[in-house]
């Protein structure tokens, strides 16, 4: 059966849900769903003193979570299988250190989505803060496997430390994208801030969007001008996912730039001509 939250109140205080999840969940009654502890500032409550607890349709593996959840954090940490939805805004740490299964959040995200996940899909329709599927302070390692799909605009540092997976942007996207990447792919199909790849080593940058004021970091080193032939097979990747693109991304040559050269330097970005 399928669990829908609703959100009884509107919220001012941060909200941690990290310990419901679908393990937790999984075949239990309503009752002690209910009971589920979280934490709320430094205050340990139930997640029944927040939101409306309701067993409600026959999917299998679903949660939902109902209302502007913008200041309840973790939702869908740890993930490993089932499917989560945000019928609205979600808060930090989103999909932290997920490795399998599916999230969809039809509203906007804060920041630090996704840090050091390793598998699964997150689908943003809205807007995403800084730090998507990025390095915990501290940490060698980012998100390390799945895809993110950020619909509309994403802030400072994506894909920071990023090692494998794939990070898609539709708007407009902020300073420092791909800082110290170590590999995987970056796809950004608006408009780019500055310092992009800084520190890079491997993966890839894609730039689909407008590309007239791009300025790259002088440790980057132009290539060639080619139409890579596995570009394509990515974008109708993302296409089949529903993400928008252009018809004019497969027709496209790419001017590619080569580096960071100041770290490993066997890093690309590739700009739509």
């Amino acid at each position: 059966m399928a669990l829908t939250l609703t959100l009884k109140q509107t919220l001012t205080i941060p909200l941690e849900v990290n310990l419901v999840n679908h393990e937790s969940v999984s075949q239990q009654s309503t009752d002690i769903i209910r009971s589920l502890p979280v934490l709320h500032g430094n205050r340990r409550l139930a997640i029944t003193d927040f939101f409306d607890v309701q067993q409600t349709s026959s999917d299998e593996d679903l949660v939902v979570w109902s209302g502007d959840c913008s200041r309840v954090k973790y939702i869908g940490a740890g993930l490993t299988t089932g499917r989560v939805r945000v019928e609205g805004n979600a808060g930090m740490h989103l999909g932290a250190e997920m490795s399998g299964g599916e999230i969809l959040v039809e509203g906007d995200v804060s920041d630090w989505i996704a840090t050091e996940m390793k598998g699964g899909t997150i689908c943003v329709k809205g807007n995403a803060g800084d730090l998507v599927g990025s390095a915990y302070p501290g940490s060698k390692r980012g998100m390390n496997g799945g895809t993110i799909l950020i619909h509309g605009n994403a802030g400072n540092e994506a894909g920071h430390r990023m090692r494998r997976g794939t990070i898609a942007i539709g708007g407009t996207s902020g300073d420092a994208i791909g800082f110290d990447m170590i590999a995987g792919s970056i796809f950004s199909f608006g408009k780019i801030g500055k310092q992009l790849g800084a520190g890079m080593r491997r993966g890839t940058i894609g730039l689909f969007g407008e590309s007239n004021e791009l300025e790259l970091l002088p440790t980057f080193q132009y290539s060639c001008l080619y139409r890579p032939t596995w570009l394509s097979f990515f974008l109708r990747e993302l296409m089949a996912s529903g993400f928008p693109v252009s018809d004019d991304c497969f027709e496209s040559d790419y001017r590619r730039y080569c580096g960071d050269f100041l770290a490993f330097g066997k890093g690309e970005i590739l700009v739509r001509q």
